[in-house]
């Protein structure tokens, strides 16, 4: 069998990891297609391996699979399509839109899965499969130096990660920026990631911050914030979950959806007491944590990334696409149109 990473964001190279190794220890065959904006932020080591960068190298390769971290995918490469998604986004409706694209999703957990399982009933023609997020696998096998080091933290101080969504509906940055800098104390080191598409000026007040105090960290996978931090700030951000795979605590900013996964704030002056709290008594509120990752991710053995090729092997190619699957023309000219090719 043959597998196709089918990449058209950077931040998917870090999602899609875990199960490269995997495939590499298997010996299964596998490529990756990326964009020429992926293709040039590729580290050599990837480079070398197999990468195509156009529609008619991955034709050629004839992949049996064509593995999407993403919502799109380009209908002309053979193979079965299945979606790996590309966070863990629960609370946002697009996380739960069937675009047609998918001969198969690979839910992340319960609450996932049930949604899926129920648009199943209306749509007959795709498969649904309960595997984990594989980004949480690469998340709990980090392997790096001492991640406050690296990231040239002061020693001593207690670390705060604030990471909000870009989402204009549900980021918390336009009211939190006024706020922040005057809430940090001389014994804590704040930083900062923002999203690609966040606009400028929301991210502007948090650049000019004491570089002493912290700093916006500007690679795109945080995984190595999430293990210098102690605690969370977010909103509706997916990345609280991948904070709860490390256990530790999370605020979140008038969260519009599943507030009940954190310490909800629903006032900015509040920020600062919450923070306290979560820094007092990390463990206080481990329960709702466990509850929440129960429901989203409960898969945190390290074994997604098998999960996810067991269910792999379990479909055969050869059935699909099935009968009742829209064209969707619209869509499928949408995404060439995207790629231009």
């Amino acid at each position: 069998m043959k597998y196709l990473f089918y990449i058209s964001k950077y931040y998917s190279i870090a999602i899609i990891q875990p199960l490269m190794r995997l495939m590499d220890r298997e010996e299964r065959d596998y490529a990756l297609l990326v964009n020429q904006s992926v293709w040039e932020r590729l580290p050599q080591t990837m480079r070398s391996q197999r990468v195509f960068t156009s529609l008619s190298q991955a034709k050629e390769y004839q992949p049996d699979y064509v593995l999407v971290p993403g919502n799109f995918v380009d209908h002309r490469i053979p193979g079965m399509k299945v979606q790996i998604f590309h966070g863990l986004g629960v609370e946002k409706d697009a996380h739960f839109r069937i675009r047609h694209f998918f001969d198969a999703y690979f839910t992340s957990g319960p609450y996932v899965t049930q949604r899926f399982l129920a648009m199943q009933q209306k749509h007959p023609y795709f498969e649904v499969r309960e595997t984990g997020w594989l980004k949480i696998d690469g998340i709990l096998s980090w392997q790096g130096d001492d991640p406050r080091q690296t990231l040239q933290i002061p020693s001593g101080k207690r670390v705060i990660l604030y990471a909000p969504t870009f989402s204009r509906s549900m980021e918390s940055a336009r009211e939190l920026a006024a706020v922040i800098p005057r809430i940090i104390k001389e014994d804590e080191y704040w930083l900062f990631k923002f999203h690609l598409l966040m606009p400028q000026e929301l991210i502007a007040p948090f650049q000019d911050i004491d570089p002493a105090k912290g700093r916006i960290h500007t690679q795109e996978d945080i995984t190595i914030c999430l293990h210098a931090s102690d605690v969370l700030i977010s909103d509706t951000s997916s990345v609280v979950y991948e904070f709860y795979a490390l256990d530790k605590p999370v605020i979140t900013y008038k969260s519009i959806a599943r507030p009940h996964k954190a310490l909800d704030i629903r006032d900015a002056s509040q920020l600062r007491a919450a923070i306290n709290r979560c820094l007092d008594d990390p463990e206080e509120l481990k329960l709702i944590r466990n509850e929440a990752m129960a429901e989203v991710n409960p898969y945190l053995d390290g074994s997604i990334a098998k999960r996810t090729l067991a269910a792999l092997d379990s479909l055969s190619p050869k059935e699909f696409p099935r009968p009742g699957k829209p064209l969707n023309l619209f869509r499928k000219l949408k995404t060439i149109l995207q790629r231009h090719n």
